[in-house]
């Protein structure tokens, strides 16, 4: 199994060449040292700089594992809007009224910002100025993932991202993929960003933690006829009103079975026709990507394993180096 391990996260990691993007803002083939990116990166800038933002991380898990599930989608949410560069953080300012945090797919439903915050405050105190938020976001989710799996999720994320200066809400709506989407609009979707269709079933599996507002899936999936396992349905029509609105909108969990667990319980529950999600449904909807979620519902370890490489693949998506990007000294502003 180590060996497996070791061959799938270096796969992942010669994939950072496909995936990094050049401070011109045009895809190139670079290799991952012209990235920057590497596993160690702050070894001598900062020793410790995993360890503070493990110990941030650890205690948010350990005080609302609802957050360790934010921490993880954060970096999705990060990645997919200009690139892997913190631009999710950014607070909106006289000059910028609508950052990506406003946008919808992120407000008010993202969470963990605090924890960014809490590491970022210990790294100044340890390193100023050394230690960027786009790692801190990177480190967090993996660290998260860590922790929620049980310990199971463990894999080195390599680091040496930079912080963007361009934060645009309305773009959040541009690539990040909404719950509503079929199959081949979800494979495209993560196809405009280097990853790949097993990238996409595999990270879809995030959503075996966490919460979802009901508006993402109400009405739509609980309209006669649906495809959803009718006695789950039911379940969600006493959570949710038919008709959610901003003052109304309750949360539900995304995994029934094991909620506050990652775990590839997530596989189980699509089979089953127990999940949330339109998109989450449309992964029974070819032969190739039913098979995918059959394995990682069966097969132990199997979508652990795949998990750990895709989460270092999606880190390195349009990463910034060199004068592309700058170390915030505050993750919710840009430097002046």
């Amino acid at each position: 199994m180590a060996s497996k391990v070791t061959t799938l996260l270096s796969c992942a990691l010669l994939l950072v060449a496909a995936t990094c993007q050049a401070a011109a803002g045009h895809y190139n083939p670079p290799s991952p040292g012209t990235c920057g990116l590497k596993v160690g990166y702050y070894h001598d800038k900062c020793p410790h700089a995993e360890a503070i933002v493990k110990h941030a991380v650890k205690a948010a898990v350990l005080q609302n594992r609802g957050t360790g599930a934010g921490l993880i989608r954060m970096l999705f949410h990060d990645c997919f809007v200009e690139g892997c560069d913190a631009s999710v953080l950014l607070d909106p300012t006289p000059a910028n009224p609508q950052p990506e945090k406003l946008g919808p797919p992120n407000n008010p439903s993202l969470r963990g910002f605090e924890v960014i915050d809490a590491a970022k405050a210990a790294l100044e105190r340890a390193c100023p100025g050394v230690v960027s938020c786009a790692d801190i976001v990177a480190f967090a989710a993996r660290d998260a993932s860590f922790f929620l799996s049980g310990r199971r999720v463990d894999f080195d994320m390599p680091a040496g991202r930079l912080d963007g200066r361009v934060s645009i809400a309305s773009r959040t709506l541009d690539f990040l993929p909404p719950p509503t989407f079929s199959l081949s609009q979800l494979v495209a979707s993560f196809a405009a960003k280097g990853l790949g269709v097993e990238d996409m079933v595999v990270l879809s599996g995030a959503h075996t933690v966490g919460r979802s507002h009901c508006s993402s899936f109400v009405p739509d999936r609980l309209a006669v006829p649906s495809d959803i396992n009718a006695g789950f349905a039911n379940f969600l029509r006493g959570q949710c009103p038919a008709n959610p609105s901003s003052s109304n909108d309750p949360t539900v969990v995304q995994d029934v079975v094991t909620p506050d667990n990652l775990d590839n319980q997530y596989y189980r529950n699509v089979q089953a026709h127990r999940v949330l999600f339109t998109s989450d449904a449309s992964l029974l909807t070819s032969p190739a990507t039913a098979k995918m979620v059959s394995d990682n519902a069966n097969i132990p370890g199997w979508w652990e394993d795949r998990f750990k490489a895709a989460m270092v693949k999606m880190a390195s998506v349009e990463v910034k180096t060199g004068s592309g990007g700058e170390v915030r000294r505050n993750c919710r502003v840009v430097n002046y």
